[in-house]
């Protein structure tokens, strides 16, 4: 028996690149002094690059890289200073690294255009939405009042975007995601059974059957997670409000006991993130999605596991990025400020944006110049059924297409 992997196949298999590509590797600084990593694929006379980049994950090896290539097109792949790390993932300054790449290819003379799947949408509309303000309009501070110098940080827009199967923002997400029945947030199997998703009673089918949920339930359960993200966010500002007046009274007094105090680490745990109703019950949200969710075809039980979003942060990273309520990064919030020529493309099995936020979306992006397509697969570009086109393989045609017509 094989035994699976963090994160193994969550992409679904590729093409391979073409000859003649050159490769190279880029250590950039940003306009706060952090250092980010960037790897720059140009095919021979390419003079467009498109860029993808994720919040919280590497995309060096994302699928529709050699589809790209082969296309003619550069590829530009970038982490933020916290890569396959949420501990401290701030997104004020994840599109401050955001802003350094686009600065990059802009000094070499390419055009650039933004790519960006699933939470790398939502970046991509942030990052949109703050570089098309006047500097001293932008956003000073993130939700926890971190200063960003956002204002002093050359953001040039690119020439166009793709979201592909962009999902609402990640604090937005998970708030879908999160399970309100956890009664005590120090003990993972606290349960209240009335709120339980995985309760018979409350209209749970084992797998692989779909679950049946009735109206009063998913109401009272949405309402209940909307209260349990207010109660993290309250015991993170909580924690916001101790380093606070910690680093005050160091500042006053200069007791070193005052600056340990600021600086030990008030992190927060968040149990049971894997428990989106729609993931069970297929009558929700109707796509051509498969049983299960993005962690697993079991939600009932990786629900339970290490696997899930928010699982461990700082407070400050909980309201920036984790709290639907407090974030600035959430895609329909985000989407009035995105003017440039888009292109929308949605996966008809997606397991995390639903044909309800595709619908949303394309009417709250600011661009005359819009495109909004469809093709099958999965969140992450696999096929809808066995033996299918991947989804990664229709969406490059169709990003082709757009491309052709817009470069």
């Amino acid at each position: 028996m094989t035994a699976t992997r963090l994160g193994a196949g969550r992409y679904s298999s590729t093409i391979e690149g073409p000859d003649g590509v050159a490769t190279s590797v880029h250590e950039l600084g940003t306009s706060d002094d952090a250092k980010v990593t960037g790897v720059l694929r140009v095919p021979r006379g390419a003079t467009t690059v498109v860029t993808i980049m994720h919040p919280r994950q590497d995309v060096t090896h994302h699928p529709l890289v050699p589809y790209l290539l082969t296309m003619g097109y550069g590829v530009w792949t970038q982490a933020t200073r916290s890569p396959n790390n949420d501990l401290n993932l701030l997104h004020e300054q994840a599109i401050i690294d955001f802003a350094a790449g686009h600065v990059f290819l802009r000094d070499n003379g390419f055009g650039v255009y933004s790519l960006g799947h699933s939470g790398g949408g939502t970046l991509a509309a942030f990052y949109c939405q703050q570089a098309a303000l006047p500097p001293d309009q932008r956003l000073a501070s993130t939700p926890s009042g971190r200063p960003v110098p956002l204002a002093g940080t050359a953001m040039p827009l690119p020439d166009g975007c793709i979201f592909l199967a962009p999902h609402p923002g990640q604090g937005a997400l998970l708030q879908r995601l999160i399970d309100p029945s956890v009664v005590d947030e120090s003990d993972p199997l606290s349960v209240d059974p009335d709120l339980d998703p995985f309760n018979p009673g409350n209209g749970f089918r084992p797998a692989p059957q779909s679950s049946s949920y009735d109206e009063a339930f998913i109401t009272r359960y949405r309402a209940a997670q909307q209260d349990r993200v207010r109660r993290l966010d309250a015991q993170a500002r909580e924690h916001v409000s101790d380093a606070q007046e910690a680093n005050r009274a160091f500042k006053s007094g200069g007791d070193a006991a005052d600056r340990r105090r600021a600086l030990a680490p008030r992190l927060m745990t968040v149990f049971r993130t894997d428990a989106d109703l729609r993931n069970v019950d297929l009558s929700l949200d109707p796509n051509d999605r498969p049983y299960g969710s993005l962690f697993g075809r079991r939600p009932d039980l990786t629900n339970y596991g290490l696997v899930g979003f928010g699982r461990l942060s700082t407070a400050g990273a909980w309201l920036s990025t984790w709290s639907a309520l407090s974030t600035n990064a959430t895609f329909l919030d985000c989407a009035p400020g995105v003017t440039v020529p888009t292109l929308l493309l949605e996966f008809t099995g997606d397991q995390a944006s639903y044909p309800t936020d595709i619908t949303a979306m394309s009417g709250a992006l600011a661009a005359s110049d819009l495109t909004v397509q469809s093709v099958a697969g999965t969140h992450f570009g696999g096929p809808v059924t066995k033996g299918a086109a991947t989804g990664t393989s229709l969406a490059a045609q169709r990003i082709e297409s757009w491309l052709k017509a817009h470069v």
